[in-house]
């Protein structure tokens, strides 16, 4: 998952930050470009022991966070915020002074990073810090970026200093595809705020802005909300399965996994009871964003939303996930009917299949047909030998080592931090990957890559090195035992580091297209395609080995594994499906046909095929709402690319060098410095159809004839 925020309103260069939008040390301080390192050392050894004690630096110098020397204390942040907004004035000043040309598309570009590198890494620290001081001090430069950048929505004359360079035909046709790429971003997202309209329907925009910003704040926090019923309407034998508030008992989640029917049904019920405030909110953000797009000249905020994307309009969308609705029907019957078969089996007295079944059966079925139990895999997934893997897997695909580096004191925000080198076999050292990888008190239980400073080219030839945070919520080491992975955090981990390599390897002259700064329906390809190589044989044979006694894992049990994922797998997609398509028609034509509830049954009941379950209002919970709007379907489509890529690329070899020097020149290298489909299309060497996406994404849920003959011997 990539971490995603917006600031304000502005335009892409200067504010409305893309998922992993950089940050990077106060002015060019910090993280230093070296080409090699004594202090290097093996990365699976690093993550497989306790992180050393730094006694030999109590008396050093304390570096700050990242290496910003301005960061070692929380009064530092204040010190960078004045220095790019100081910067922030000088750009704009030479922005609007220089004549239109490609200088004009670098000024907006180093204006852009100026603001970001600080915005950025103040945006991680205010969720990731363990100390107060430093969370909140990072919260109000977040808050004061904010202000700048609300400043420069409204900038008229840095609008206009744009708009001569793309009305300019001939200069525009002058500059490389890059440039005029880039220009176009800045001037797409610059016109979202409308800033091109007269000055009434820009103080509209603005205002709109302000308002969405807001509403998009109170629904997010109103979807993790719990519910509370008065204890006494649950019957007895199920209250303790929830927490207890006096008179009350509190519902803070659908509790999916728990085995016994009647408390899934309470807790589906309770917790997706209407909330008043809770619709209100939601058909206020919806209705804003539609008059937001009309404003700025789109039918539709979903045509706003997909512009510069794979699938570009929303009747493309449509057609995708009705086409993939379609054929994966039959099997989807089959799946609620293998489910409906375990509840009956489990429950003979009531063996309706319902909404809050699915997830409880499916896992049922799967541990039934291939003894998974993850406390079986654990042992050979040990942190440090999946660390490896990842290193043989990069080294074989693209010559690239990860190191262990021991960070300076000050430099991370938590001692159990690690910090890795990502070395290039011929070009040196490409950038830093800092691994937040285990759990702690208050931390965000999320899987996350952020970007905390984007690679670009230097006015002075030098290239700025990229440095992201992963992370993860991994149990610690224990006095027996290294830190133990089941299957699920494994592939979580992969998947984490295709995000990390995209940034590594998106060497673009510009940080506002670098690695995962893409469109959100290509921005997962490179993360998902990354699961396909952790659930291969080949690949987790390099690496899968008992910490005790070296033992590779056995290849039937990798095989049962991958198998068990395609279980009811094509009632998880149809799911998937369902919500895209709720996204969409949400962020389609206004008004609204029918009240969002009425939506949401008649949706559900067409592309899902469970029933609805009145007084319930799902669509309360649906946080992607807000960061996804109009782009739910991303997931599915991301998934349709890497899973083409794994098949015509990678399937007969994963470690097929050709290939992944094809892979990184053609998808990681352009970052969002091209269109996606013309990415795609490079790596595959043909322009892929609805059908084709469609057709990858059902072809996965084909068994696979091999297991059952090895599990039949």
């Amino acid at each position: 998952m990539l971490c995603a925020r917006r600031l304000g309103s502005l335009a892409a260069g200067l504010a409305a930050l893309r998922p992993g939008r950089a940050a990077r040390g106060s002015l060019g301080a910090g993280i230093q470009a070296r080409r090699v390192s004594t202090s290097w050392s093996p990365v699976g050894a690093a993550f497989n022991v306790k992180p050393q004690g730094r006694r030999l630096d109590l008396f050093g110098e304390r570096r700050g966070l990242f290496g910003v020397p301005e960061l070692n204390a929380p009064e530092g942040f204040y010190i960078a915020q004045e220095e790019a907004l100081r910067k922030t004035e000088l750009l704009v000043e030479r922005a609007c002074s220089t004549p239109p040309g490609p200088q004009t598309v670098l000024i907006f570009d180093e204006l852009s990073d100026a603001l970001c590198r600080v915005a950025d890494l103040a945006d991680f620290v205010k969720i990731a810090h363990p100390e107060p001081a430093f969370r909140e001090a990072a919260e109000e430069t977040c808050r004061s970026i904010g202000t700048m950048v609300e400043k420069l929505n409204t900038n008229v004359e840095l609008y206009q200093s744009l708009q001569k360079l793309l009305s300019d035909k001939k200069l525009m046709d002058s500059l490389d595809v890059e440039t005029r790429r880039v220009a176009e971003l800045f001037m797409f997202d610059f016109e979202i705020s409308g800033i091109h309209l007269d000055e009434e329907k820009r103080k509209r925009a603005v205002d709109l802005n302000v308002k969405i910003l807001d509403l998009s704040s109170k629904f997010l926090m109103g979807t993790n909300f719990p519910n509370k019923i008065e204890k006494h309407l649950l019957p007895d034998h199920i209250r303790h399965n929830f927490v207890r508030d006096g008179d009350h008992v509190v519902v803070d989640g659908l509790h999916a996994e728990a085995p016994n029917d009647l408390v899934r049904e309470a807790a589906y019920r309770i917790f997706l009871h209407p909330n008043a405030s809770q619709l209100k909110y939601l058909e206020e953000l919806l209705s804003n964003r539609d008059l937001l797009a009309k404003l700025v000249g789109y039918s539709t905020f979903s045509h706003r939303a997909l512009q510069g994307t794979i699938a570009q309009k929303p009747e493309t969308v449509m057609q995708f996930l009705e086409k993939l609705s379609d054929k994966l029907c039959e099997r989807t019957i089959k799946d609620f009917e293998m489910m409906r078969q375990m509840k009956m089996k489990l429950n003979p007295q009531n063996s309706e299949l319902m909404p809050w079944d699915p997830p409880y059966y499916s896992g049922v079925i799967r541990a039934e047909r291939y003894n998974i139990e993850p406390s079986l895999y654990c042992p050979f997934f040990s942190l440090g030998a999946c660390m490896e893997g990842l290193n043989i897997l990069f080294n074989k695909l693209l010559g690239i080592s990860l190191y262990a580096e021991q960070p300076a004191k000050g430099e991370v925000w938590c001692e159990d931090v690690r910090k890795l080198a990502v070395v290039h076999e011929s070009e040196g050292l490409l950038g830093y990957i800092y691994c937040d990888f285990f759990q702690r008190a208050d931390k965000p239980y999320q899987d996350c890559h952020f970007t905390i400073r984007g690679g670009r080219l230097k006015e002075d030839g030098d290239y700025q090195l990229p440095v992201v945070v992963l992370m993860l919520n991994l149990p610690h080491s224990s006095r027996n035992s290294p830190t133990l992975l089941t299957p699920g955090m494994m592939e979580n981990l992969f998947h984490e580091m295709g995000h990390a390599m995209h940034s590594m390897l998106g060497r673009t002259r510009y940080q506002h297209v670098t690695g995962t700064r893409c469109p959100t329906d290509f921005a997962e390809v490179p993360s998902i395609l990354m699961e396909y190589f952790s659930n291969d044989y080949r690949v987790v044979n390099q690496f899968a080995r008992h910490y005790q006694t070296g033992q590779p894992l056995p290849k039937n049990m990798v095989s049962r594994l991958c198998e068990s994922k395609k279980v009811c797998a094509a009632a998880d997609m149809q799911l998937q499906v369902f919500y895209a398509t709720l996204d969409q028609i949400y962020h389609g034509e206004h008004p609204l046909r029918k009240p969002t509830t009425d939506i949401l049954k008649e949706t559900q009941e067409k592309f899902y095929g469970l029933p609805y379950v009145p007084n319930t209002a799902w669509q309360l919970r649906f946080s992607h709402l807000v960061g996804y709007g109009a782009k739910y379907y991303s997931y599915l489509m991301s998934r349709a690319v890497a899973s083409m890529v794994w098949k015509e690329c990678f399937l007969q070899d994963p470690f097929n060098r050709a290939a992944g020097e094809r892979y990184r020149r053609e998808m990681l290298a352009h970052g969002g410095g091209k269109e996606p489909m013309l990415m795609v299309q490079g790596m595959l060497q043909k322009c892929p159809s609805i059908d084709d996406f469609v057709n990858a994404l059902v072809s996965d849920l084909d068994l696979d004839f091999e297991t059952f003959l090895m599990d039949s011997k």
